[in-house]
């Protein structure tokens, strides 16, 4: 029993250096910094967006439409009335909860499909042939068409970016386990008869976890861009529901004499794909084993 206790102990430590060896890689990149300070302000804001709006997002006012910036409405309000800043605030929450529902479907089914490509050989082939295929039909024409047949909606949106997006993620899941696949340790486990379940869940799966963090962060900047365009289009969230692409949307007859309703949702949208981009680099650079040293 303390020989057990020892190993756990030593792992556990090991476990706790390795993980300041890597948050001292990350704080060496200021723009990744300056990223993960920009996305937690933006996951606070989803949060606590309705207690932090001066005023009620659907909240129509058109005595006081296409009010340009000043101390009663720090943004302006649109061509209704409605106060720009306070549905920024908002449409955040929009934004981030359609990129973190469809990067968890995304991930969950590119991870599982990667997973098993890389491991059982008799699969590889015709799994990779149907991610081929997938991979060659226009994304976003297939976005638009999945959401004309099914409707708009914010469910659906969410829905059809993780079920249209996923290829990418099995491709590099699969890679990754063809070359761990061919490790001592994996070769070890397999001739003790390890089954495969536990060789993929306890070896393979934690050693390929950096590369699925690194490209779950990345893909909500995509997300966050599929989502705004759909409901530009109006194939996203429907009104009343307040979206950084829809606002662009309503905003764009104004540009002439009210640029603010389409420069400041643009500038959101900038900000936090800016934001998940530089955050996804620094991870990917301290995570990364081979560029530890640079």
């Amino acid at each position: 029993m303390s020989q057990r206790a020892g190993e756990l102990a030593g792992a556990s430590s090991q476990h706790v250096r390795e993980s300041r060896r890597i948050w001292r890689m990350f704080c060496r990149n200021r723009l990744a910094l300056i990223g993960l300070a920009v996305v937690v302000l933006a996951l606070l804001v989803a949060v606590f967006g309705e207690q932090i709006a001066p005023y009620d997002y659907a909240e129509q006012n058109v005595r006081n439409s296409v009010s340009p910036p000043g101390t009663q409405n720090w943004l302006g309000t649109d061509q209704w009335g409605r106060d720009i800043f306070s549905r920024i605030i908002v449409g955040t929450r929009v934004s981030l909860s359609v990129g973190a529902v469809s990067v968890l479907i995304l991930i969950t089914i590119g991870v599982a499909v990667g997973a098993i490509a890389g491991y059982y050989r008799h699969l590889d082939g015709p799994l990779m042939r149907f991610v081929d295929i997938m991979m060659s039909i226009p994304g976003f024409f297939l976005l638009l068409t999945i959401v004309a047949l099914f409707g708009p909606s914010l469910f659906n949106t969410m829905l059809v970016i993780g079920l249209t997006s996923w290829m990418g993620t099995a491709r590099l899941v699969r890679g990754q386990f063809l070359s761990l696949r061919e490790k001592e340790f994996i070769e070890a486990a397999q001739s003790i008869g390890v089954p495969s379940w536990r060789i993929i869940t306890r070896h393979l799966l934690p050693n390929t976890m950096a590369v699925i963090i690194v490209q779950a962060t990345l893909f909500m900047s995509t997300a966050i861009l599929i989502e705004s365009s759909l409901s530009y289009l109006g194939l996203g969230a429907q009104p009343p529901t307040p979206s950084w692409g829809g606002m662009l949307f309503h905003g764009r007859d104004y540009m002439r004499q009210a640029p603010w309703g389409t420069i400041f949702p643009g500038l959101a949208i900038f900000v936090t794909v800016m934001a998940f981009n530089l955050l996804g680099d620094g991870l990917r650079d301290s995570l990364d084993p081979h560029l530890r040293g640079r």
